[in-house]
């Protein structure tokens, strides 16, 4: 599958080598490759932080970005997913934002990913300076303005920067924040609070996060906690109520696509004997105070958000729409043309469906089931077509202040 994104990427990658090679005084080396020692040294580093921000969790909070080694593994090997990630997400924002703040930034792959989705004037900000440097850098290779404002959501009086803005992002920031468990909940959803606070009418918070079981339980923890307090989600839940996915100890949310891996990515993966065939990751888009959640279009709607989970003879998944989560099944024999699309679906799609029956523990789609398409993954659900005005025949009346 290819993506809108993957020429802007291409086109970071040697900007991402060059950055790399200056900050360690060293400029020599092929531009749009890394030599086999560079391999070897920068995957020995996305190893220890693979180690330390998804198995013992040793490194999350820990100050990992003023580490050179650890940084420049960052910078050529979770920069280009992180970057992928966030432009998958804004292609489901509701409006393209002009002016962005983007927190705990690191080295600014979210922020550069929203420049590329269109942005005017993107702020970085972040506690380590390092970080900052590098960010500061890759605004110069590129030829791009981009403002750095130093952040530490760690001390109690940290203020946000001044200003409001469209879109206030955040990528793999808050489950390093408050410790673990439901302890962490309410210190998180207090603190993107005081960031939805500066999140312009119309607007919009993103919350991206590493897709594991704990992290994913973790978003949705907060999640409930704002949606309770009278937050609406724009993206991805339609279900209203409380996270159905937390019900299970063994559920958790998290969202897969196909993404065009650069090469100097896979020789890294390689390196550091890590699988990187999907982008995962968990996500919230989340509406500033007051505003409602998005009108979705008629029809019964679910989210596809499981794999295909493949039977004998049969195709199903979970899906999650303003019903809540339910299991979808159909069996091949009753695919047809009308159906046939619930055959080739993916984690994230938006699909309608018609003329299902309860079957066990989910809906059961048949011969006379009908399967639409409403925004594939990576897409905003379309608002409803507006209402016409109900035409006045002979004997109504017109309303009043309507003219005559």
């Amino acid at each position: 599958m290819s993506n809108a994104y993957s020429k802007d990427l291409e086109r970071w990658m040697p900007r991402l080598i060059a950055v790399w090679r200056q900050s360690r005084g060293r400029g020599d080396g092929p531009e749009t490759k890394l030599t086999p020692q560079e391999v070897k040294e920068v995957g020995a580093g996305v190893r220890q932080l693979s180690m330390g921000l998804t198995r013992e969790r040793q490194l999350a909070g820990a100050r990992y970005m003023d580490d050179p080694k650890l940084l420049g593994a960052y910078l050529l090997f979770y920069w280009p997913v992180s970057y992928a990630q966030a432009r998958q997400v804004l292609g489901e924002l509701p409006n393209r934002p002009r002016q962005v703040l983007d927190l705990g930034s690191g080295p600014g792959p979210v922020a550069f990913a929203a420049m590329d989705s269109g942005a005017k004037e993107v702020t970085a900000a972040d506690r380590s300076k390092p970080a900052l440097n590098l960010a500061r850098a890759l605004a110069t290779e590129a030829g791009e303005a981009l403002a750095t404002r130093e952040w530490d959501p760690t001390k109690k009086a940290a203020a946000l920067p001044e200003g409001q803005f469209d879109l206030i992002t955040m990528g793999h920031v808050i489950n390093e924040l408050y410790g673990t468990g439901e302890a962490a909940t309410n210190p998180r959803a207090a603190l993107l609070e005081a960031v939805l606070a500066k999140v312009k009418k119309g607007g919009s918070l993103l919350v991206m996060e590493p897709a594991l079981r704990e992290t994913s339980r973790g978003l949705l923890h907060v999640r409930d906690a704002l949606v309770s307090r009278g937050y609406a989600v724009r993206a991805p839940c339609m279900y209203r109520g409380p996270c159905p996915a937390l019900v299970k100890e063994t559920d958790w949310c998290h969202a897969e696509r196909p993404w065009p891996m650069p090469r100097v990515v896979e020789e890294l993966a390689r390196a550091a004997s890590l699988h990187k065939e999907a982008l995962k990751m968990s996500y919230l888009m989340l509406a500033p105070k007051g505003e409602e959640w998005p009108e979705i279009p008629p029809g019964r709607l679910f989210r596809i958000v499981s794999e295909p989970l493949e039977g004998k003879g049969r195709h199903r998944y979970i899906g999650c729409g303003p019903e809540g989560r339910v299991g979808l099944a159909m069996q091949e024999r009753h695919r047809n043309e009308k159906n046939e699309r619930f055959l080739q679906l993916h984690r994230g799609d938006v699909i309608a469906v018609t003329e299902t029956e309860p079957k066990g523990d989910g809906l059961a789609l048949g011969e006379t089931s009908e399967v639409r398409m409403v925004a594939p993954a990576g897409k905003g659900v379309p608002p409803p077509p507006p209402k016409e005005d109900a035409p006045s025949g002979p004997g109504t009346s017109p309303s009043p202040g309507a003219p005559s």
